[in-house]
């Protein structure tokens, strides 16, 4: 692989942790501070700069790729018409563009995922960041609300709901053995 095919898979290897990092669903009290010292570097300008150059410099490799990948599907097309009309094709030639065409594929693929997290990445970051906001915001609106007490409430909520189904199952079996009784009867 050459360097920058490298310096992509480097690149997306760095996406695949940040957006780990993202997703994992971690409390908003380990969260926020996590989220802001990822947020920090990208802030700078000159790093956002730099951050869209190499994305331009991957999508261009992601075109030249989808070129390169074409233009051997085309050989790899054409010697084998020749091969159907009598035009023998050697093996190892046919092998090393079999192996071109590998080497192809894995760099368009390799820059086309790249391109496809950054913009995942850049999106989940979003939704965690208005997720944070939407938190602040609820908690600033409702300060008598605390979550040990929201808490409590849904531990004597859930025993009042508890309690209301075992006198609920209580009340169906005395009913089930009236009925019982007055078909008995009849």
């Amino acid at each position: 692989m050459s360097l920058y095919y490298t310096l992509v898979f480097i690149f997306l290897c760095i996406e695949v942790v940040i957006f780990s990092i993202l997703a994992l669903p971690i409390p908003t009290k380990f969260r926020r501070p996590l989220t802001l010292c990822l947020l920090k570097p990208f802030q700078l300008e000159v790093v956002q700069i730099t951050i869209k150059c190499i994305l331009g410099f991957i999508l261009l490799l992601f075109a030249d790729t989808i070129n390169k990948v074409y233009s051997i599907e085309t050989e790899l097309n054409a010697a084998s018409n020749a091969n159907i009309k009598g035009g023998g094709i050697y093996s190892q030639d046919r092998i090393e563009v079999l192996s071109r065409k590998f080497f192809a594929q894995r760099n368009m693929y390799l820059t086309g995922m790249t391109l496809f997290l950054t913009f995942t990445v850049v999106r989940t970051f979003s939704l965690v960041q208005e997720l944070l906001e939407l938190k602040d915001k609820y908690r600033k609106e409702n300060p008598e609300i605390d979550t040990a007490k929201l808490e409590s409430e849904d531990s004597s909520e859930k025993d009042k709901l508890l309690k209301k189904i075992e006198d609920n199952e209580k009340e169906i079996s005395r009913l089930t053995e009236k009925a019982k009784l007055l078909e008995s009867e009849m």
